[in-house]
């Protein structure tokens, strides 16, 4: 598809300027963001290579790599970047809440301050959310990366740091690249393996809550700890 053939109002550049980002497809913004294509094929051919790259489309730039990208011909590191970078920008807006601090006081908070960041994640990261006497958040300490019931998610590694950061509580978090929320067999028996250890430390474990895709589930509400 050669832009340059395109009417002037149904090119990407054009047709924003004059619409609006939202009057684009995910092609048409993938055009944008690399600008030009190469011999033979244009920025919409690239656009297009990409959304072929995984079933999941748009939403593969969530999480991809660089050498994901690197397989596209015509995509150098400079291409990259713009699109990775993009991709994080989006990631981070949607997750923004002005005005709203970064206090702890229900599961939901929990949630919706991670869901953006969390539910398009290709691999499960553990988090162990450090937070205050007074429920402010000290620190989100990605633990791991994979499955949480290995050895990367032990006791001693999930707690250094509350220890280290004199943390009054922490609540755990991870994700399921499936999408579906619901805990594992595996997930139940490791949290309340870090329940007992937690309690042995003086540092109580408030929640665990597990990111799917749009929606979650609070352990602590469903008496799964």
């Amino acid at each position: 598809m050669n832009i340059r053939e395109l009417p002037e109002w149904e090119k990407p550049r054009e047709k924003l300027l004059k619409d609006g980002a939202a009057s684009l497809s995910a092609m048409e913004l993938l055009a944008v963001l690399i600008g030009t294509g190469r011999r033979g094929e244009s920025a919409m051919d690239l656009a297009s290579k990409i959304l072929s790259l995984h079933p999941d489309g748009i939403r593969f730039l969530a999480d991809c790599t660089p050498e994901e990208l690197r397989n596209v011909g015509g995509i150098g590191d400079a291409k990259i970047c713009t699109l990775l970078a993009a991709a994080e920008l989006g990631r981070r807006i949607a997750a923004a809440k002005p005005g709203k601090p970064d206090r702890i006081e229900s599961s939901r908070d929990i949630a919706d301050l991670f869901m953006e960041k969390m539910r398009y994640y290709r691999k499960e990261h553990f988090i162990c959310l450090l937070i205050s006497a007074k429920g402010d958040i000290i620190e989100a300490d990605e633990v791991s990366v994979g499955d949480i019931c290995s050895s990367a998610a032990g006791p001693r590694e999930v707690f250094v740091n509350a220890i280290r950061r004199n943390a009054g509580s922490v609540a755990f978090l991870h994700n399921h690249p499936s999408g579906d929320p619901a805990p594992s067999e595996a997930d139940i028996q490791t949290t309340r393996r870090l329940v007992r250890t937690g309690e042995l430390l003086g540092i109580p474990v408030l929640d665990h809550i597990v990111i799917g895709d749009g929606s979650y589930i609070s352990m602590k509400a469903e008496g799964m700890m």
